[in-house]
């Protein structure tokens, strides 16, 4: 899933992935197969990184969203993009998050299976009939209830949800039974690992799994990611707040597109929209620029996400290329200048609107070296 990404500026952030985790995270994205990644410890990881590769992409077009909100994992995702945690103290929490799930899940043996067709009080219900450990665990969309347990109790409780309507029940291939009781020893590791980060305040509300509500106290936090561990995902009454809120437009961040499908059916006559790969950002420029999905207008006050960052690779002495005036065609993968002995490629086709540091001017990794204009898209 990092594949497509390897040229992109953004993927510096494997680097710094992997020494804030001290593990091979490259591999995790390049390399490892199905059955490695099923393994909870690597697949936390691997997708939390790609999440945020992408979310840095989007952020270089200027793109800014009015709320965050994460599914499960993607709750660190939601925090680290509305700079409640730093990249780093992500990375490591995530880490320990992925270690003490799988330390959980090989103690207690438990999976999780997708009940559809049914409503949620339903799918409750099915689960309280069983005389075993089974519980919901996700509420993702109308007629999409996950369940966990023990694999004996969630068959009954399966065959239970059939008895009272369920169209279907999916298993899913996971490594443990999530945001159940089962995850209570995760809660305890992951609480000490919460107890030496510093979480501030976010930048824009981050709705939480555990309640669906925005809070915007950094310190709240740290008891709201315990709790989630061993309580359901409030995931479709999420997507009401955020609704309520007034999000119109609906971005999913990372790979895949099953929140997007989520939004779709919970909230209807919402945009929505998802992001895998580089080509997905000037889709996504290029969606915004034509309205919602009814070919109306996107209502609000407007940027105008016409521009682009060129950051440099590396950390050293800026050079420009001779001859790069104001307004000059530059093409993607373009070299603008040097940075030491890396070249300063632009990741972007457009026209230059200048260079913001000056030849002969030491500049630090990502730091932005010139601005690019794309065209003319308006976005929320």
């Amino acid at each position: 899933m990092g594949e497509a990404w390897i040229d992109h500026p953004s993927w510096e952030l494997v680097a710094e992935a992997a020494e804030a985790s001290e593990r091979d995270v490259e591999h995790l994205l390049l390399r490892a197969d199905a059955e490695e990644l099923t393994q909870t410890r690597n697949s936390q990881l691997a997708t939390y990184v790609a999440s945020m590769i992408v979310l840095d992409a989007v952020e270089r077009t200027g793109i800014e969203p009015a709320f965050h909100a994460g599914h499960s994992l993607g709750e660190y995702s939601a925090l680290t993009a509305s700079g409640v945690l730093s990249f780093a103290d992500g990375v490591r929490l995530v880490t320990e998050r992925g270690n003490a799930m799988q330390a959980a899940a090989d103690t207690v043996k438990g999976t999780m299976a997708a009940v559809l067709g049914l409503d949620d009080d339903k799918v409750d219900l099915a689960c309280r009939r069983v005389d075993g450990d089974v519980w919901v665990a996700n509420y993702n969309a109308p007629g999409q209830v996950v369940i966990a347990g023990d694999p004996e109790a969630l068959a009954e409780a399966a065959a239970a949800a059939k008895e009272l309507g369920a169209k279907r029940v999916m298993p899913i291939k996971v490594g443990g039974a999530f945001h159940t009781p089962f995850m209570s020893p995760a809660r305890d590791r992951l609480r000490k690992a919460l107890a030496d980060v510093d979480l501030r305040d976010p930048n824009r509300p981050v709705f939480a799994n555990i309640d669906a509500q925005a809070h915007p106290e950094g310190e709240s936090w740290a008891g709201l990611l315990g709790a989630q561990l061993t309580s359901p995902v409030m995931w479709r009454h999420t997507l009401h707040s955020l609704s309520d809120a007034g999000a119109t437009v609906f971005l999913e961040l990372g790979p895949g597109t099953i929140l997007t499908g989520m939004a779709k059916r919970t909230v209807k006559g919402s945009t929505t929209l998802s992001v895998n790969t580089p080509g997905d950002v000037d889709n996504l420029l290029e969606a915004l620029s034509q309205g919602s999905e009814t070919g109306a207008a996107l209502e609000g006050e407007m940027l105008y996400a016409v521009e682009r960052l060129v950051v440099s690779p590396a950390s050293g002495v800026f050079t420009p290329t001779g001859g790069l005036n104001e307004q000059a065609p530059i093409e993607r993968g373009q070299i603008i200048g040097t940075v030491g002995a890396a070249e300063v490629k632009s990741a972007f086709a457009g026209s230059l609107q200048g260079l913001l540091a000056l030849a002969g001017e030491r500049v630090t990794t990502s730091q932005p070296l010139a601005w690019l204009r794309t065209g003319a898209v308006g976005v929320l």
